[in-house]
């Protein structure tokens, strides 16, 4: 391993530190160096609050001058909440930046570099670049695309069934799990799910670590023909919630701070789910969506090609032929029609198994 990797994955370290509380930032990190010791590490704070570098730099202080500055994502050259990252370390006189990647904003990308280079600043990279491009894929996709990262979340038997006939589902997988679950949520701008899940489980859809400072995710409901019902814990409880229909918004629109309603038609009187998650990404800056729903939806999503990664808890027990499948896939009838899929990772959660896998196309 080379210094400039060691020190980049510590990079990588500190920007996880910001996973939760960074959005609709991205999460980064920041090493300052000089004569091979860490003088100050930082990561980016909550929207408004100081980037990764600044972060870095308010710790070091004058200590800065002449430093090593390693960042997992190149300093920004635009003015937002907060002023220009690259003006900053040009300001605190370090000697080297050695960055992860360069960053995918149009406002940024690799302007930044050129303040660093036009002040006479050595600068190397990129470092690790496809696992910097890991941290984020929301922002990335988000700024490339116009779209938000998609992972949709499963619990299913071994047999991949997701409920019994009549919707018992509470609980197929086991607490693990279910805390896994809850991480992420934690990082997502969005948790989306379908009338049909909020009709049979009330679900509140919320982030419930002990530990959580982060703002809470925006809650989506899919509701075609407007039948959430007032009374349900989505409407009541408080939190941010958008409902999305495929007919007129109804003249009693109940749009408040908490409570919007949105109408996005499709074909067959359907929600147009491409034009939902392109609204999330314009209006919401959505990074990463998390897709918690039925069969219906998630079948939807699937077959529409919107959903970049799936994640499948696997509890070892069978529920049988007559249980609910994970997703609806009409139109599946050949081996060549198959969605491939290839696995990033396996992890056993107490009883069960966790499965995260992208899509082929990605």
């Amino acid at each position: 391993m080379t210094t400039d990797t060691y020190y980049m994955q510590r990079c990588f370290e500190q920007a996880e530190l910001g996973r939760y509380t960074a959005r609709p930032n991205p999460a980064v990190g920041c090493v300052l160096v000089k004569d091979g010791h860490v003088i100050a590490e930082g990561w980016t704070q909550a929207p408004g609050q100081a980037h990764a570098e600044v972060h870095a730099l308010q710790q070091a202080g004058a200590a800065a001058r002449g430093t090593t500055a390693y960042v997992s994502l190149e300093p920004c050259a635009h003015h937002g909440r907060t002023g220009p990252c690259a003006e900053a370390l040009v300001r605190a006189g370090v000697a080297t930046v050695v960055y992860g990647m360069q960053d995918p904003n149009p406002l940024v990308a690799g302007k930044g570099l050129q303040i660093l280079r036009a002040a006479g600043i050595e600068v190397r990279g990129p470092v690790l670049e496809a696992q910097a491009e890991t941290i984020n894929p929301g922002f990335n996709k988000r700024m490339r695309q116009g779209l938000p990262w998609v992972r949709c979340k499963l619990a299913m038997s071994l047999d991949g069934r997701t409920a019994m006939a009549n919707g018992e589902s509470k609980w197929i997988t086991g607490p693990e799990a279910r805390e896994d679950v809850q991480r992420l949520r934690a990082r997502s701008c969005a948790i989306l799910t379908g009338i049909g899940t909020v009709l049979a489980d009330d679900p509140a859809l919320t982030v419930r670590l002990p530990d959580f400072q982060g703002q809470q995710p925006l809650r989506v409901v899919v509701d075609s023909n407007n039948h959430l019902p007032a009374q349900a814990r989505m409407m009541t409880d408080g939190g941010q919630l958008l409902q999305v229909l495929a007919v007129p918004v109804p003249g009693d629109n109940p749009d408040s701070a908490q409570i919007k309603r949105l109408a996005l038609p499709g074909i067959d009187g359907k929600v147009d789910l491409q034009a939902l998650l392109e609204h999330l990404a314009s209006a919401y800056q959505c990074n990463e969506v998390l897709l918690e729903a039925g069969p219906r939806l998630c079948g939807a999503m699937l077959d529409a090609g919107l959903v970049d990664e799936l994640v499948t808890y696997i509890a070892p027990c069978l529920l049988g032929h007559l249980a609910r499948p994970m997703a609806v896939l009409p139109g599946l009838e050949h081996l060549s029609q198959r969605l491939e899929l290839h696995f990033l990772d396996v992890a056993i959660l107490g009883k069960d198994c966790r499965i995260r896998s992208l899509f082929s196309r990605l």
